[in-house]
């Protein structure tokens, strides 16, 4: 099993950015235990963060064939982004939403997610743990459907 996490706009700055807000574990702590957590539930795993929606949009578009599924913590993008809501529903993969606060919790602007209708479920609020917690449901979401799975 092959799993795309996706990262939006600012998280490359996690571990000093409002560290009351999203904690202070760096993105590729998170990737690293990730990953770990990934090889122990037999799947692997690509990781990848970028400020810039259209680079976002290029390896969601690019994904399908080379993974079962995606993880996508799309920051602020999460609440303006139809692109990346178009992107998802394109290339017709499991998604997981993933934000390290809950965003219910938060400003107002923050409570509407243009990519939710577009994924199989969200994990919000944990931290890091999001990621983890996001990557442990997909995979048992993909391994329940998978050809000769006990449903």
């Amino acid at each position: 099993m092959r799993v795309l996490v996706l990262s939006g706009p600012n998280l490359q700055l996690l571990g000093t950015r409002q560290p009351d807000v999203y904690g202070s574990e760096t993105l590729d702590q998170i990737h690293a235990r990730l990953k770990e957590r990934a090889a122990a539930l037999g799947a692997s795993l690509q990781a990848f963060q970028s400020n810039h929606e259209g680079a976002l949009l290029d390896a969601l578009g690019a994904a399908r064939g080379a993974f079962e599924g995606i993880l996508l913590n799309a920051g602020a993008f999460t609440h303006t982004s139809i692109a990346l809501f178009d992107a998802l529903k394109a290339v017709n993969l499991p998604c997981v939403e993933v934000h390290l606060s809950n965003p219910e919790a938060r400003e107002s602007f923050r409570h509407t997610s243009k990519v939710a209708a577009a994924c199989i479920g969200k994990v919000s609020g944990f931290g890091g743990d999001s990621y983890v917690l996001a990557l442990e449901g997909l995979i048992r979401w993909l391994g329940a459907r998978a050809p000769g799975a006990q449903q």
